[in-house]
């Protein structure tokens, strides 16, 4: 059974102190592939490094990421986009609207996300969307973005059963992670109304553990749980749900066996 998790920052501090085992760990429990999303200019050299440690398995996108669009985000947009061009990544992520605790840089969190689509359009590569609290504009920038070059993945989806179908409606997929598992989630209803082929698994680590992890730092090995909850929802196999999820996942980043 192989598995990608297609979202983890486990390039980040949280993970100084035994990253390599942790990849270990999840490559021996069928984890093949670790994707790993861009937060800004602070974050490239540590996810580059783990990059470079397992240049099989752990992936690099790059993108800024909403909340560190700041007053040098044109800055920082510019450094990116040169290595953008230089560098082989797999999306542009991480990249988005987050209004949740600073409305500050509104206008320019969406001008950094119009810079980051045409990106992707012109490079041919999927993005990795994050989508806090703006998902109704940011259904409006996608489908203004939409000219049949641009599609990825709504990371770290929570969204209900409408908001699901305007994403596979603009040729997105949904990211599900930890959430789903949680006791007051809404997302089992909501997915056991969607198609597979629309779904891709997820950790977001450190962030976001699924039961039986809550409260503790996550890690890509934990996505098993997630799984095991998307095959309970669906009412197939683990396997099944593990072969579909992967091969969403393989298409959508173009990765080869």
């Amino acid at each position: 059974m192989e598995l990608i998790d297609t979202h983890a920052h486990i390039y980040l501090e949280d993970f100084d102190d035994d990253r390599k085992d942790v990849v270990e760990k999840a490559l021996e429990n069928g984890i093949s592939r670790i994707l790993l999303p861009n937060i800004d200019k602070d974050s490239v050299e540590s996810l580059h490094a783990l990059c470079k440690l397992f240049p099989e398995n752990c992936l690099p996108m790059m993108g800024l990421h909403p909340t560190s669009v700041k007053e040098d985000y044109r800055q920082q947009l510019e450094m990116l986009e040169k290595l953008v061009e230089t560098n082989h990544y797999i999306a542009i992520g991480e990249i988005g609207l987050d209004f949740y605790w600073d409305l500050s840089f509104k206008k320019q969190q969406i001008e950094a996300l119009q810079i980051q689509f045409d990106w992707a359009k012109n490079i041919g590569l999927p993005v990795a969307i994050h989508t806090r609290e703006a998902f109704d504009l940011m259904f409006d920038e996608v489908e203004k973005a939409q000219d049949g070059r641009l599609r990825g993945v709504f990371h770290c989806f929570t969204g209900n059963l409408d908001e699901a179908k305007k994403a596979m409606d603009l040729g997105f997929l949904m990211g599900i992670g930890g959430v789903l598992t949680y006791k007051k989630s809404t997302l089992p209803e909501v997915l056991n109304q969607l198609p597979l082929s629309s779904l891709i698994l997820e950790t977001d680590a450190p962030f976001l553990p699924p039961v039986p992890y809550r409260g503790k730092r996550n890690q890509p090995v934990y996505m098993l749980e997630t799984l095991k909850k998307l095959a309970e929802v669906k009412d197939i196999s683990i396997e099944e749900a593990a072969t579909v999820t992967t091969a969403n996942a393989k298409k959508l980043f173009n990765l080869l066996d």
